[in-house]
């Protein structure tokens, strides 16, 4: 086992997070388990983690609630929810929280390894590779490299899927953002769950960006999105 590749489950079923547990060290995972929500943050607040795999329904504290509480501490670490909650408010919910991923249980246990590893490639592969160049966006300017969207009046921070997701749409601007470009890019997959997670994220930059009118994130169907620049009778000639 690698301390690089250490990751926090938080699973109260001890049969089945100890079987889990030993699953994932035979695949060179290093595995804290913790039997409810409470330990899994104090192991989080003690330990440094490449990704958490949470169950939502547990005692002391839920998945959910610890999900927000770890974003809190470290906004860039990737969230796995495990559950038998299968109501689509709970999946929505379960993406809105920041999770790279929801899977439902029963599941195949070769195919969570797959997933993790392609959740870890991918936050290496973009960690390497910041961007540092600024975006104007109607009266906003856009910096995806330290993550801020800002106007006259004051700054958002992003978190890192609404940066890239942002990023994208401005490179494109104008111009049609293909659905499942932005999906291999961001998430690594194009599936059910990671496009509702991409329709979460566009609705929050949606939100970010209305105090401006002339800007418009626009779904094509079947397509994409398209961040649109609309000229305005008060745009004045340059």
């Amino acid at each position: 086992m690698k301390e690089d590749l250490k990751i926090l489950l938080v699973e109260d079923e001890p049969n089945f997070g100890a079987v889990l547990k030993n699953y994932l060290e035979i695949s060179d995972f290093n595995v804290d388990l913790c039997k409810n929500g409470k330990d899994g943050l104090s192991s989080f607040l003690t330990s440094k983690y490449k990704l958490c795999i949470l169950d939502v329904m547990m005692p002391e504290m839920d998945g959910f609630t610890l999900a927000k509480k770890i974003k809190a501490i470290d906004p860039n670490i990737p969230i796995i929810f495990l559950t038998a909650k299968t109501l689509k408010e709970d999946i929505i919910q379960g993406y809105q929280l920041g999770a790279d991923d929801y899977i439902t249980k029963p599941f195949d246990s070769e195919l969570l390894i797959y997933k993790i590893k392609a959740i870890l490639s991918r936050n290496n592969n973009v960690a390497k590779e910041p961007i540092d160049e600024k975006y104007t966006i109607g009266k906003f300017t856009f910096d995806p490299l330290l993550r801020t969207l800002r106007d006259e009046i004051q700054e958002q921070k992003l978190s890192p899927k609404e940066s890239e997701l942002l990023c994208l749409l401005s490179q494109n601007l104008n111009h049609i953002l293909p659905r499942e470009k932005a999906l291999q890019e961001i998430w690594g997959d194009d599936n059910f769950y990671t496009t509702r997670s991409m329709d979460v994220y566009i609705t929050k930059l949606r939100k970010y960006l209305k105090s401006d009118p002339s800007i418009i994130i626009e779904n094509i169907h079947g397509s994409g999105f398209r961040l649109l620049q609309i000229n305005t009778p008060f745009d004045s000639p340059k």
